[in-house]
């Protein structure tokens, strides 16, 4: 079995319209559901999300010392909000646990292999 990040993106300044109540307690129930499912199949490893791309520090060598710095490290618009770490037998499969999440949030997730664990 192989691990994967399943990372969740959002857009910086992209104003979405907040869904109804009936709407978000849908989402939060197909939600609930990939996170039970994940769990009941042994694929889930951890999951977390993350607080605002403002409230992150960058820490860097700067000579001989450190430098910490306000903010995300990469200055694009995009930001990872939260991640999964699953177990999945293949790309397919984390693919499809990948496909569960996007239909239930409505955001895009990233697939990508973690190296040197099998």
């Amino acid at each position: 079995m192989a691990h994967y990040l399943l990372s969740v993106h959002s857009v910086e300044g992209e104003v979405r319209e907040p869904p109804a109540e009936a709407a978000m307690v849908e989402m939060q129930q197909r939600l609930g559901d990939v996170e039970r499912d994940l769990k009941a199949t042994g694929a889930w490893v951890f999951s977390a999300r993350l607080d605002e791309p403002a409230a992150a520090r960058v820490v860097r060598e700067a000579g001989d010392g450190l430098l910490t710095t306000d903010g995300p490290f990469s200055e694009g618009k995009e930001h990872i909000g939260g991640f999964y770490l699953i177990e999945a037998v293949d790309l397919a499969a984390a693919l499809g646990w990948a496909g569960r999440v996007t239909a239930a949030i409505h955001a895009p997730i990233e697939v990508r292999p973690l190296a040197g664990f099998a």
